[in-house]
C-alpha cells in the first residue's frame, strides 16, 4: 500500500511513458474519490485480441492499475504463452482485484476513502465486465491509502478485506450466486512502529488458517502479525490481543501458509527478509523458527519486498523485492516449510508490485508497476526455476493480477 521506493527510470514497452515522478498518495487519492465505478461498453478498438467470441482454452487475467483508476483485461493460452491485451474493462479505482473461484465475478477494492469493494460480472467471451454491486466496509472513511487486499477464504463464502487507512481488518459473506452481503465484522489493529510510515497500524493482508478457526492479519504499521478468532457460521473475526512481534521496522506486508498447515511464512517490506513461522493450530499461536533476506549479497539503497506465493505442492515459495527488482525462488521442506533459495533472477521491468501463479502452476504473472508492464514466466514444477519468456503486455501502473480460467 505504500508509495513505489526510488527507482531509476526503466524502459518501458509500447506507448505509455515511463513514470520518473509517481503522483503524490492525494493525488491518487483526489482522482480515486472523483471516479466513478463503471464497466466500459466496448474494449478499445486498439486492443489486440478483441474478438467476441472467447477462444477455446483461454484464460481471463484480470489487473488492477495503482492510481489509474482502471481494471484491464488479457486474455491468456496457457498451452502456447500467450497475452494479448483487451485493454480497460472498467473504470473504477483498482487496489487491488479478485476473481471468485467458480462464478463470473470479479471483486474490485478502491483506494477512496469508505473501504468501497465493487462486484462485476465478468462476460467470459469478452472479458467485458458489468457492475453489478458496491459496498462500504469503513464505517468512518479513513485517511489515505484505502484498502490494500481482498480475497476469499477456502470456501469461497467470506471476502477477506485488509483496510490499510485504518488499520483495520473486515470480513464480509459471499452469496453463492458470488454477491456480497453486508460487513460481518470489523476488528481494529493497534499498535505502531519506529519508521515514519508506521505511525499507527495499518493492515496489509488477512489469511484463514487451515482449521478455519483462526484469521491471521499482518499490520505493517504496527510490526505484528494478529491472530484472530474465525467464525465459520457467522463470517466474522473476533477480538483479541494475541499476536507475534515482527522485528521492529520490518512491516509485515504478505503472509501464506505452507499445505502442511504447520508452517506460515511472513514476509517483511521494509527489511525485505522472510519469516518462517511455527503455527500451532491447538492454542492459535506463531513461533519463529527460520529468518531469511531476500535482498542480494551487497544490497545497497531502497529495501522494499513485495509479494509472496507458496506453490500447490507446497515445494516452492516465491517472492518479489522492489528494491532490486528480482524475483526471489526458494525450495521448502515438505515437512519442516524451512527455505534454500535456489534462484534469484530480474522480475522483467521495474518494481515488481505483485505476481500471481496460474492455477497450473506453470506460469507466473509479474505486475511490474514502474514499467508499465505484465511479464510472463514460465515456471519448472519439478525445480521450481522460474525463466522470462519474453512476453510481456503494456499496461499503465498494474498492481495485482489475478485469473479467470477456461474450465469455467
Amino acid at each position: 500500500m505504500d508509495e513505489p521506493p526510488h527507482v531509476s527510470a526503466g524502459v518501458t514497452r509500447g506507448k505509455e511513458p515511463p513514470h520518473p515522478q509517481r503522483p503524490s498518495r492525494r493525488a491518487v487519492l483526489a482522482a480515486a474519490a472523483a471516479s466513478t465505478a463503471t464497466a466500459v461498453p466496448l474494449l478499445s478498438s486498439t486492443s489486440a485480441a478483441a474478438s467476441p467470441v472467447r477462444p477455446h482454452g483461454q484464460d481471463l487475467l484480470y489487473v488492477g492499475t495503482w492510481g489509474r483508476n482502471q481494471v484491464h483485461a488479457v486474455r491468456f493460452d496457457p498451452v502456447r504463452g500467450t497475452m494479448n491485451s483487451l485493454g480497460a474493462v472498467a473504470e473504477v479505482s483498482s487496489n487491488w482485484v479478485a476473481v471468485h473461484p467458480t462464478r463470473a465475478i470479479l471483486y474490485v477494492a478502491g483506494a477512496e476513502p469508505g473501504g468501497f469493494v465493487r462486484t462485476f460480472r465478468i462476460d467470459d467471451a469478452s472479458g467485458a465486465l458489468r457492475k453489478t454491486g458496491e459496498i462500504e466496509t469503513e464505517a468512518v472513511p479513513g485517511g489515505s491509502g484505502g484498502l490494500s487486499y481482498i480475497g476469499l477464504n477456502a470456501d469461497a463464502d467470506t471476502l477477506l478485506i485488509a483496510d490499510f487507512a485504518t488499520g483495520s481488518a473486515a470480513t464480509v459473506p459471499v452469496r453463492p450466486d458470488g454477491g456480497l452481503g453486508t460487513v460481518a465484522s470489523s476488528v481494529q489493529d493497534t499498535g505502531s512502529g519506529p519508521n515514519p510510515r508506521q505511525a499507527g497500524p495499518h493492515t496489509h493482508h488477512v489469511v484463514i488458517d487451515p482449521s478455519r478457526r483462526f484469521a491471521l492479519v499482518a499490520d505493517f504499521g504496527a510490526d505484528r502479525v494478529f491472530i484472530r478468532g474465525y467464525d465459520r457460521a457467522t463470517h466474522r473475526l473476533s477480538e483479541g490481543d494475541a499476536f507475534y512481534a515482527t522485528a521492529p521496522e520490518s512491516g509485515p506486508r504478505r503472509l501464506a501458509f505452507h499445505p502442511n498447515e504447520r508452517s506460515v511464512y511472513v514476509l517483511n517490506e521494509l527489511t525485505a527478509d522472510i519469516e518462517v513461522l511455527r503455527w500451532d493450530a491447538r492454542t492459535g499461536s506463531l513461533s519463529p523458527r527460520q529468518l531469511l533476506t531476500t535482498n542480494a549479497r551487497g544490497h545497497t539503497g531502497t529495501t522494499s519486498a513485495a509479494e509472496l506465493a507458496v506453490s500447490g505442492d507446497g515445494r516452492h515459495v516465491y517472492t518479489s523485492n522492489r528494491g532490486d527488482n528480482t524475483l526471489v525462488v526458494f525450495s521448502a521442506d515438505p515437512r519442516t516449510g524451512l527455505l534454500t533459495e535456489v534462484q534469484r533472477l530480474p522480475c522483467g521491468g521495474v518494481t515488481p508490485w505483485s505476481f500471481c501463479l496460474h492455477p497450473g502452476g506453470r506460469w507466473l504473472f509479474v505486475a511490474n508497476k514502474a514499467s508499465a508492464t505484465v511479464n510472463l514466466f514460465r515456471v519448472d514444477p519439478r525445480t521450481g526455476r522460474l525463466t522470462n519468456t519474453g512476453t510481456a503486455v503494456d499496461i499503465p501502473d498494474p498492481d495485482c493480477v489475478s485469473v479467470r480460467t477456461a474450465r469455467h
